[in-house]
């Protein structure tokens, strides 16, 4: 797929390239796919400039005005999501930084954020964070 505008069967979609692929705007639907955002689930975070990136990217959809965030992994999201996926992240990167390696970045996570689904992606993230 090439970036930028295209109409397809009427509906006008944006694809958006990002650090891992590319997202996909419904601009009249107020509404962005993109491969997972999961406010209650960990993410496969691939370090500092990762996790910046991709805040960046959730940054977006917020200044963009979209209000339904359609994914491949995760029920159907809102705004609410968009903003607590972005605490996660900042917090994630907080704990990076005062660990010392994946085991206690693992406990911090899991205690800070008790009862997220994903352990295997907490478990790859940890890997990138300290490898």
């Amino acid at each position: 797929m090439e970036p930028g505008r295209t109409v397809i069967g009427g509906v006008e979609l944006e694809v958006i390239p990002t650090n891992e692929a590319f997202d996909i705007a419904i601009p009249e639907m107020g509404a962005v796919y993109t491969h997972m955002l999961g406010h209650d689930c960990h993410s496969i975070i691939p370090g500092v400039q990762g996790a910046e990136a991709m805040e960046t990217q959730l940054k977006g959809y917020l200044d963009r005005g979209f209000t339904l965030i359609l994914t491949s992994h995760h029920t159907p999201e809102d705004r609410r999501d968009v903003v607590q996926k972005l605490e996660y992240l900042r917090e994630v990167r907080t704990l990076a930084g005062r660990c010392r390696g994946r085991e206690e970045f693992r406990k911090a996570v899991r205690e800070r954020f008790p009862g997220y689904g994903g352990e295997n992606y907490l478990d790859m993230t940890a890997g990138f964070f300290f490898p």
